[in-house]
């Protein structure tokens, strides 16, 4: 026999049979034995989606005084030693599992019921109702007792993220992500076999809550990999959903479904808390620490580099771009662009003249500017390589953060005078035009930026990039599984 917060498995010979406990546990309300019925028959039919030969039917036992035949559902029993879950702790080597997982994963959402009532709950707002849901359950579960650590940030982050983010998953549902899932993929539930797995135990109570986002799907299983203590595995098989499903979504929306199901995982430990399971209450709060995790990780980040001519900003810019595995922009390139020609090719002019003018430094921000906030509003951080010495543009550059919900981190980069004379004198053909005499004019008449973190980069690159990078990720950069986009073919 096994039990969860909704139901008891007896296995006998090679047959399974579930029972609906007769709870009410707000989500869901089994109380009546005709909910438990119908409970059963939506089981059996959602999970023959995924695993027709295990899910044989429904039947009735029959206890004495019940007032009447209690419903079950009959499957074929698992071979125990083949869960999942089972072999990660013993330590075997899953990836081929896993990408099968992930292969079969992606090939039902391909074919996956869709429709408007399906799309309504990928929006944002549906997603934001749905952790706010979370956020009162876990306070009346934890009425009498401590809450996990940590779930006031928890709140905050989750606000923050889904606030600057409509557009995100506006596109989602334009693109047909949003699909009739499994909802509650968890490696004890998914038997290796030799002929495929075999994924079972999706989620009926209620629909609404099996709407989702492809992503947030495959974001389960990934979370409860994590939970094992493989982290790799989970970034493993959520690169390969990708893959497979021709995802291209950013690292922060994978962060923040991940960070959603530990969640939802920490408040279903808090119910078996109530019931009296050993150990829910510390797996609680394991839970909630990888939620915070994620959701400090997904955190959209704004990140100004700004310096002098011939202070290195451009090169701690594109160092910190490729550590954090996010997006730069460069005013240098963009101001080129702009102007229809190549970004190596020479534009050099006066201070003020030519390219640099102050109106195409106008045009040049104002762009930089606007396709930093489409990035932002898509979920994706991003780094902007310019000087920022105009206290009006940086100005502008916080009501960007501020109207995309993304923390903003300025970073100044300085070195003596000397040292940045003697790099423009050296230094060959580049998207920068500036010389000695342009980067002394704009010395003279550059602002204070208090604001700003000073970082020097007279020295190696990589005490400079350290500095950036504890900047903008202050709690470290070691918080959760790397989840970088997978390579993807050109159409």
């Amino acid at each position: 026999m096994c039990e969860t917060h909704t139901a008891i498995v007896f296995f006998a010979g090679d047959r399974a049979y579930k029972v609906k406990k007769p709870v009410s546990l707000g989500f869901l309300d089994y109380t009546g034995q005709a909910a438990r019925r119908e409970a059963c028959e939506r089981e059996i039919a959602l999970n023959r989606r995924f695993a027709p030969d295990v899910y044989l039917g429904s039947g009735d036992v029959i206890c004495p005084g019940a007032e009447g035949p209690e419903p079950l559902v009959v499957m074929r029993r698992m071979p125990s030693k083949r869960r999942l879950s089972r072999l990660v702790r013993h330590g075997d080597d899953v990836d081929d599992a896993l990408r099968a997982v992930a292969r079969q994963l992606a090939a039902w959402h391909t074919v996956a019921p869709r429709g408007r009532h399906i799309d309504e709950q990928g929006t944002r707002d549906a997603l934001s109702s749905r952790w706010e849901a979370s956020f009162t359950q876990v306070r009346e579960l934890t009425a009498d007792c401590p809450e996990p650590d940590g779930v006031a940030e928890i709140e905050r982050l989750v606000r923050g993220y889904l606030a600057g983010r409509k557009r995100l998953f506006d596109v989602r549902i334009e693109q047909g992500r949003v699909v009739d899932g499994h909802g509650d993929l968890l490696a004890e539930d998914v038997f290796c076999l030799d002929d495929g797995p075999r994924v079972l135990d999706c989620l009926e109570f209620d629909d609404k809550l099996r709407y989702v986002d492809g992503l947030d799907d495959a974001a389960f299983l990934a979370m409860d990999l994590e939970q094992l203590g493989v982290p790799e595995a989970a970034a493993f098989f959520l690169a390969r959903y990708s893959e497979y499903s021709g995802d291209p979504a950013p690292p922060s929306l994978r962060h923040h479904y991940v960070a959603y199901r530990a969640f939802v995982r920490a408040k279903v430990s808090l119910i078996q808390v109530a019931q009296g399971a050993a150990d829910a209450r510390s797996a609680s709060r394991r839970l909630a620490g990888t939620a915070l995790r994620h959701l400090r990780t997904s955190e959209v980040c704004l990140v100004l580099v700004g310096g002098l001519p011939g202070s290195g900003k451009s090169t701690l810019s594109g160092a910190l771009a490729d550590r954090l595995g996010v997006t730069l922009l460069s005013s240098d390139r963009l101001r080129k662009e702009l102007a229809g020609i190549p970004a190596e090719q020479s534009a050099a002019a006066g201070y003020g003249e030519g390219l640099y003018t102050p109106e195409w430094t106008a045009r040049t921000y104002a762009a930089l500017l606007d396709r930093a906030s489409a990035l932002l509003s898509r979920g994706e951080s991003v780094v902007l390589d310019a000087t920022w010495s105009d206290a009006v543009r940086r100005e502008a550059a916080l009501r960007v953060a501020e109207a995309t919900s993304a923390r903003l981190v300025a970073l100044h980069c300085q070195v003596p005078d000397e040292t940045s004379a003697a790099r423009l004198r050296t230094r060959g053909p580049g998207a920068s035009d500036a010389g000695p005499d342009v980067a002394a004019a704009m010395a003279a008449g550059e602002p204070a930026w208090p604001q700003a973190v000073a970082v020097d980069t007279s020295g190696p690159l990589e005490p400079a990039v350290a500095r950036a990078v504890d900047a903008v990720r202050p709690w470290g950069t070691r918080q959760a599984p790397v989840f970088r986009r997978p390579y993807m073919e050109p159409d």
